[in-house]
């Protein structure tokens, strides 16, 4: 199998470069200044086994490879607020042998929130769901660092739609030999739900900064809360914390240090966009949908976007002001 890595940022370069390390065939599609990097200085990946350089095909469109192959496998890592161009453009790509890679193509949607797998499926026949557990750092352009020990991530598996087959058991694997623990459930999105409660923090470490702070651990409590009440009114079930704890115990431990997640990484590299609305605004949305407030998620949403597209530059917010406007607008729901 060829991996094609759609978004070779913080989560595509660090699966694509330990593929690559274990003999698996990879290309890299990039765009702009980072393209550029990968291509003239290669993928420099430093994970806790040491640093790296690695050479890798990169493309920014189908048309640069020809035709796809029938053992390319398409990995989705893009921001989901791009996911809809991605998978138009690559969707459309013509395959060796007949049909479009939309037709007989397997697409993973390794991305926070729950979203892209639904825009994918209305555009792809085989489409799975990937739940990330990869702690990764991507500001400068060709740079990007996975520092988590003994495994470099933890990638649950499983068909979008519920299930599983041999395609994914066998993709499966070949994460296994690239130092990810990569187990094959049948219910995969009901992992997903989980790590989207957990990204609800993201905004929080966007706007007001990554530092741990007891007024932080205590707005993102209530950020939570709101999610798991939504989900459950959504009839959408969930890992438990309990089962998210033991599925991560020991094995994915992170060096001593303070780092910014994903959306604090997209407001330091200036991309002009975040993730709020799939994470925050996810549960906005089912809120909405199904009678329960969320005044809180509602206002880290707006306070992360109104980052991305203002160019303020991430932690300049302090968590007295964002829980002030959280105070505010549950007084008002």
């Amino acid at each position: 199998m060829r991996y094609i890595i759609i978004g070779a940022g913080a989560i595509g370069a660090t699966i694509g470069g330990r593929l690559a390390e274990s003999g698996r065939e990879v290309v890299l599609v990039a765009r702009g200044a980072h393209a550029e990097a990968l291509r003239t200085d290669g993928l420099r990946l430093t994970t806790a086994d040491g640093a790296r350089v690695h050479r890798l095909p990169v493309v920014a469109a189908p048309a640069e490879l020809g035709e796809l192959r029938p053992d390319d496998v398409l990995l989705l890592t893009v921001k989901t607020q791009d996911a809809v161009a991605a998978l138009d453009t690559w969707g459309d790509a013509e395959v060796a042998g007949g049909g479009t890679a939309a037709q007989r193509l397997p697409l993973l949607c390794a991305q926070n929130g729950v979203e892209s797998e639904r825009l994918a499926l209305r555009r792809f026949a085989r489409v799975y769901g990937v739940c990330v557990w990869l702690p990764a750092t991507f500001l400068e352009p060709g740079v990007v660092s996975a520092l988590c020990t003994p495994l470099t991530g933890i990638l649950h598996l499983g068909k979008a739609a519920g299930g599983t087959d041999r395609r994914i058991a066998s993709i499966g694997a070949d994460l296994e030999k690239a130092g990810f623990e990569a187990p094959v459930v049948e219910d995969v999105m009901r992992w997903k739900h989980a790590k989207l409660l957990g990204n609800l923090g993201n905004a929080i470490q966007a706007t007001t900064g990554p530092e741990p702070d007891p007024a932080k651990a205590a707005l993102l409590l209530r950020a939570i809360r709101e999610g798991k009440a939504a989900l459950e009114a959504a009839g959408i079930a969930h890992a438990t914390d309990a089962e998210q704890a033991t599925a991560r115990d020991g094995k994915v431990n992170q060096p001593p240090g303070v780092r910014g997640g994903s959306s604090w990484q997209s407001l330091a590299r200036g991309t002009g966009s975040v993730e709020a609305d799939y994470l925050n605004g996810e549960i906005v949305l089912l809120g909405r949908l199904h009678g329960v407030a969320t005044p809180v998620n509602d206002v880290l949403r707006h306070a992360a976007n109104i980052f991305a597209r203002e160019g303020l530059p991430p932690g300049a917010m302090s968590i007295a002001d964002l829980t002030a406007l959280a105070d505010e607008a549950a007084a008002r729901a």
